[in-house]
């Protein structure tokens, strides 16, 4: 039975983390309760840009240190999130592509496991390098993808609740996040630096060609070869209780102002 396409959007501004938190929510909201009653609900695929975050998963140490590092991680003029993705602590910000799947991995026959959903989303990073990029990561025993043993180009971080997926990936495209991962030991990897895709690309392609903008068209259709799905753009002009939401964080990321460019200190 062929499944129901995934509707995406790209956010035209970064957006503040908070605001992508709440929006991952209601739709979560939204779809066990669509599941629930009629069984119609939606899966969807956010792909955007971050205002300046460090954010903590799960796995950190005592509660005296984790917030002595928040506050010295606050001092850089990023904002500070504790989230209940896997995964530890790592940056994300303008010059990222962050992608935010909401799927239900139990549409599938049998359904997907988490490991399978985690696996197709390194391939589908993996796969974006070598075919728009002609660059080969390497193979690591840790979740992400790297450019050499030393270089992180992208990272995972997921939560599964009720077999429907929220947070997802962050993908390094420009050299602006790289400051700000440098404050941090990103992931929990002390020998491993964030790296980026244009900073990896052949000499003879300009960096300026190097943009989310341009990254995004690609990873969409990757995407839906990966996980076997049509790729449907959400026609956000709609009355739909996601769609008023998409609509209202399209807004606040238009009204935020400017934001730190590099970490203050």
């Amino acid at each position: 039975m062929r499944l129901p396409p995934v509707f995406y959007h790209c956010f035209r501004e970064p957006l503040p983390y908070m605001q992508g938190l709440r929006l991952q929510e209601l739709v979560h909201q939204n779809q066990l309760l669509t599941r629930k009653t009629t069984g119609n609900h939606r899966d969807f695929l956010f792909l955007l840009e971050h205002r300046p975050v460090y954010t903590f998963g799960r796995r950190q140490g005592n509660d005296s240190e984790e917030a002595m590092e928040m506050l010295r991680l606050r001092a850089t003029g990023a904002d500070v999130v504790l989230t209940q993705r896997g995964g530890q602590t790592t940056f994300h910000g303008p010059g990222q592509i962050v992608g935010y799947p909401l799927l239900d991995l139990g549409r599938t026959s049998p359904p997907m496991g988490i490991r399978d959903y985690i696996c197709r989303m390194q391939k589908l990073l993996k796969s974006h390098l070598t075919e728009e990029h002609g660059i080969q990561p390497i193979s690591s025993e840790h979740t992400g993808v790297f450019l050499d043993e030393r270089t992180k180009v992208a990272s995972i971080g997921v939560q599964v609740r009720h077999r429907l997926t929220t947070h997802g990936f962050a993908f390094n495209v420009t050299p602006e996040p790289l400051p700000w991962f440098n404050k941090v030991v990103a992931c929990g990897l002390e020998d491993v630096k964030a790296g980026c895709i244009a900073n990896a690309v052949n000499s003879d392609v300009s960096p300026d060609s190097i943009t989310v903008r341009n990254e995004l068209p690609g990873l969409i259709t990757r995407f839906g070869r990966l996980y076997e799905r049509d790729m449907l753009p959400l026609d956000i002009s709609g009355g739909g209780e996601v769609e008023n939401a998409v609509r209202e964080a399209e807004i606040v990321s238009r009204t935020q102002g400017p934001w730190h460019r590099t970490p203050v200190f």
